[in-house]
């Protein structure tokens, strides 16, 4: 008997209907001859109308109400889910994270799980009865509810499937995998069959929203294969493992974007020792979140330093960045919105040239400036103005041939 964790996100339990369909597939899958525990998300637009409503009554709600309150999307999913299958003639439980055993830190509205102990999951299947278990939440070692983050109920899910030594992992959601852009932006984008944890963490990181990022991480670190797929379809989805050496052989994986990004230019900033680091320090103790940075090279004892943000990070700022330029003597701030980031993506990269010079001249060909460059070992990013993202996407996408089976 194989035990099979299952993971269904917002929008294949938002309405009844979508419930009842997700009830007769987990049903279906344990009379297969499997164990199965399940990790749904709230119901899609609770989240959101949650948060609303802490705005409606205050303007800054506590980050541990706010944790109290959030999850309760995912415990009035899992009941429904429950009742669902129990209608259908199954045995199903429903548990809280707490009650499932997942302990965390005690980091408000993005806690990180420390350990699982799921004890009570594997009674209730060693019983023969389905596990239903709210996503997206936990509890600290003195009982105090806590949530992981949107996205949180895959990383939920991932650790779940690790801590039991599950046989499988699927994350069901509204796409049928994971494809080569988001077809919405590039129509001839296809579904990757095969992506390895580094290619997937990068396109997560970059933009994509198929994963969150930190449960990709929760994957490769503890070896956890997971398939991605459509809860609306029986189609295969796509598989994400460890790599090998039949994934290298494609170049580029995929093209990810993310919209609603800022640049920050600080002018004329002294070079000398420690002076990035006070500059980025005090970014970092006003909760600022930096992506992309270039540092100039260093002309007359100056030189200027750039770095990119979401552009909602811009209000943290204030009068804080201010302060610290005028400490360290730098000359001046410019703050610029309406950018994006458009990425390259694959492992095939680390050993394949060429892949820079194929993105600079498809770009330069379209008449797109690039205005920031960033590397990693299996990715190529480009800052450029939002309003060319689209264009640059499918520009991208055609000239590593992503469109075909036989990508490069």
């Amino acid at each position: 008997m194989a035990l099979i964790v299952q993971k269904y996100g917002g929008t294949s339990v938002g309405t009844p209907d979508r419930i009842r369909n997700a009830a007769s597939r987990i049903l279906a899958t344990q009379r297969e001859g499997n164990s199965v525990v399940a990790v749904v998300s709230a119901m899609s637009g609770v989240t959101d109308n949650l948060i609303k409503l802490s705005r409606a009554v205050s303007d800054q709600p506590t980050e541990r109400e706010m944790d109290v309150l959030l999850a309760t999307g995912e415990q009035t999913t899992i009941a429904l889910t429950a009742m669902a299958i129990n209608a259908l003639g199954g045995r199903a439980i429903s548990l809280t994270g707490a009650q499932a055993g997942i302990l965390t830190d005690g980091i408000h509205t993005k806690a990180k799980i420390a350990n699982i102990t799921p004890r009570q999951i594997r009674k209730y299947l060693n019983d023969g009865i389905i596990v239903i278990v709210a996503g997206f939440q936990g509890q600290t070692i003195q009982g105090t509810i806590t949530t992981l983050g949107r996205g949180g109920s895959d990383l939920t899910a991932i650790a779940i499937a690790a801590s039991l030594k599950a046989h499988n992992c699927e994350i069901y959601t509204d796409v049928d995998g994971v494809y080569t852009c988001d077809p919405r932006i590039v129509p001839s984008a296809r579904k990757i069959d095969v992506i390895a944890y580094d290619e997937l963490l990068e396109m997560a990181s970059s933009g994509s929203k198929v994963m969150q990022s930190r449960s990709v991480e929760f994957a490769k670190k503890f070896n956890v294969p997971f398939e991605v797929r459509s809860s609306f379809n029986q189609n295969r989805g796509t598989i994400v493992k460890a790599e090998n050496p039949s994934l290298e052989k494609v170049v580029v994986r995929g093209v990810s974007i993310e919209r609603n990004q800022a640049k920050v230019t600080i002018t004329n900033v002294p070079d000398t020792p420690g002076t990035a680091s006070r500059i980025f320090t005090a970014l970092a103790e006003a909760g600022v979140i930096i992506d992309v940075i270039v540092q100039n090279v260093s002309v007359s004892g100056t030189t200027d330093i750039s770095f990119t943000l979401n552009q909602d990070e811009l209000d943290k700022l204030s009068g804080m960045l201010d302060a610290v330029v005028k400490e360290v003597g730098a000359a001046s701030i410019t703050k610029q919105g309406g950018i994006a980031k458009l990425s390259v993506v694959g492992i095939g990269m680390r050993t394949h040239s060429g892949v820079a010079a194929t993105l600079f001249e498809a770009l330069g060909k379209g008449g797109i400036n690039i205005q920031m460059i960033s590397t990693s070992e299996i990715k190529i990013a480009v800052i450029i103005d939002e309003a060319k993202i689209a264009q640059a996407a499918n520009l991208a996408h055609e000239a590593f041939g992503l469109a075909s089976d036989a990508a490069v």
